[in-house]
């Protein structure tokens, strides 16, 4: 059973906290910038963790609230509601798929790009992409992601995984591209109340960006080929993961998806320390006979 009220006051106070640190990072002094995007990152991770609560329908009861709170956390990232569930329920069904094993060189796989699209995770355009993305879709016709799709050509599109994505684009109702404009006037509102600075946004956004690419696929990187178990429970320090409301708790996630976040600990037995995987990760994608041995270990059981 969702944590509904739990949930709406963790979204508000995520929600202040950025709103504060938004402020400050455009109108304090200098140095407290930086300290003002690093609180930014972690609380955008908690309403990004919430926005991916109501795209698995279990942020509220009632599916009215969930969708309204899922288009409010997404103006956050910002992207729309709807594209963010569509995307993501293609990840859920095609994980460790031949098209999301972006770990993995394969012979035939075009190797700059594949190289470019794991480091762009890696630095945080993965982020930046995705929002422009969203962008893009919001303003042009359906032929223009079919061109792009084609653009790719069969192996990009296969080992990219923008044959999936971007096909999904075309099930998407013109409703879908309205939330990204509603997100795009949330963010002007954000400049205006706020007085903010270029300056001082993107040095919000371009730290959590790169935290939250960095995540998406640590939790993934050199996991089991298999759309449940391709995942691990990713040991952090508790502070960190619960600003991050347990969504290092990826496997036990992929394994019981409508398992609301509150509950996810007693599921997840074994986990992988965040940073073993993650130093693996930045060394680049391996051939599939030299992958790494990634250790796990009993995970504490909830008090």
């Amino acid at each position: 059973m969702p944590p509904t009220r739990l949930n709406l006051a963790i979204l508000a106070a995520a929600s202040l906290a950025n709103l504060l640190a938004l402020h400050t990072a455009t109108h304090a002094a200098w140095y407290f910038a930086l300290p003002a995007a690093l609180l930014f990152s972690l609380s955008n991770n908690t309403i990004f963790a919430l926005l991916h609560e109501c795209v698995h329908g279990i942020f509220a009861r009632n599916p009215t609230l969930n969708r309204w709170a899922g288009r409010y956390a997404a103006a956050w990232f910002p992207t729309g509601y709807a594209l963010q569930k569509t995307f993501h329920l293609v990840h859920h069904r095609n994980n460790r798929s031949p098209s999301e094993q972006f770990d993995i060189i394969h012979p035939q796989d075009i190797r700059w790009l594949k190289y470019a699209q794991w480091y762009a995770i890696y630095t945080g355009m993965y982020w930046a992409t995705a929002v422009l993305g969203a962008v893009v879709f919001s303003l042009t016709p359906r032929i223009v992601g079919n061109a792009l799709r084609q653009a790719f050509g069969k192996q990009g599109g296969e080992q990219t995984g923008a044959a999936n994505y971007i096909g999904a684009l075309n099930a998407l109702p013109l409703a879908a591209k309205a939330e990204i404009w509603g997100a795009i006037a949330f963010q002007a509102a954000l400049f205006a109340l706020l007085d903010l600075t270029w300056q001082s946004w993107l040095l919000c956004y371009a730290v959590f960006g790169w935290q939250w690419s960095n995540l998406q696929y640590t939790d993934h990187a050199f996991s089991p080929l298999d759309s449940q178990n391709g995942a691990w429970n990713l040991i952090v320090p508790k502070p960190v993961r619960l600003f991050f409301l347990n969504y290092h708790y990826h496997l036990a996630h992929h394994q019981h998806p409508q398992v609301p976040w509150t509950q996810l600990p007693r599921y997840a037995h074994r986990g992988a320390r965040f940073w073993t995987v993650w130093r693996h990760c930045i060394t680049g994608p391996k051939p599939q006979n030299k992958l790494p041995h990634i250790p796990t270990y009993p995970l504490n059981p909830p008090r």
